[in-house]
């Protein structure tokens, strides 16, 4: 792709690296971009910079929050004791989008994957373990994708946990298996909280 300019080139070239974004889908923004108010793009650049600077992760689900606990945990009324652990934050956004699950969350930021380099080590696991042995949990939920990456992941979790005072469930399989999590529509992501399963009974299913 040749470019008259070497500023709209550097443009492109930056924007092409967001995930599913192509050189000619980063070139037709840019374009747009430039052909907006110049105020405008200037408040995009403003909600990037300070998304970057001031954006926290929640100390006690590591949920991306704007203050140290976010939301969902300072919530009083939801349930304490039920912990869903998922992968990211757009599976929270896509469970909370059903309306029905009221306890907390608790992301991982990834799941086990040796192929890609990732370990238990660089996942927020030691962190759902220490609630578990502090005894205020009754039942974990794993709803993580119904990947071969996701079983893993859910059952390296559950060898940590299933000595201690807790039930172990898994979202039942409305979700197809390789499906993500987050491309579920609302009412069979709803139906799969439901629906759960004990941990032990979809080890048996494989």
């Amino acid at each position: 792709m040749e470019f008259s300019s070497k500023l709209l080139e550097k443009a492109v070239n930056e924007m092409s690296q967001l995930p599913g974004i192509g050189k000619r889908t980063a070139l037709r923004l840019v374009l747009h971009l430039l052909k907006q108010p110049k105020e405008q793009t200037e408040l995009l650049t403003s909600a990037l910079l300070n998304m970057c600077d001031s954006i926290k992760f929640c100390k006690s689900c590591h949920n991306i929050s704007d203050i140290d606990i976010c939301e969902i945990c300072a919530n009083s009324s939801r349930d304490q004791s039920v912990i869903c652990v998922v992968e990211d934050v757009r599976d929270v956004m896509a469970l909370e989008n059903t309306g029905i699950f009221k306890g907390l969350y608790h992301v991982l930021g990834g799941k086990i994957s040796p192929i890609d380099g990732v370990g238990p080590s660089q996942l927020n696991i030691v962190t759902l373990v220490e609630k578990v042995k502090s005894g205020t949990v009754r039942e974990v939920i794993f709803a993580l994708s119904s990947t071969m990456e996701g079983d893993t992941t859910n059952f390296y979790i559950y060898k940590q946990i299933k000595d201690f005072n807790v039930t172990t469930s898994a979202i039942a399989r409305g979700i197809a298996i390789g499906d993500e999590l987050e491309y579920a529509d609302e009412v069979t992501l709803g139906r799969s909280l439901i629906q759960r399963i004990p941990f032990e009974n979809s080890l048996n299913s494989k």
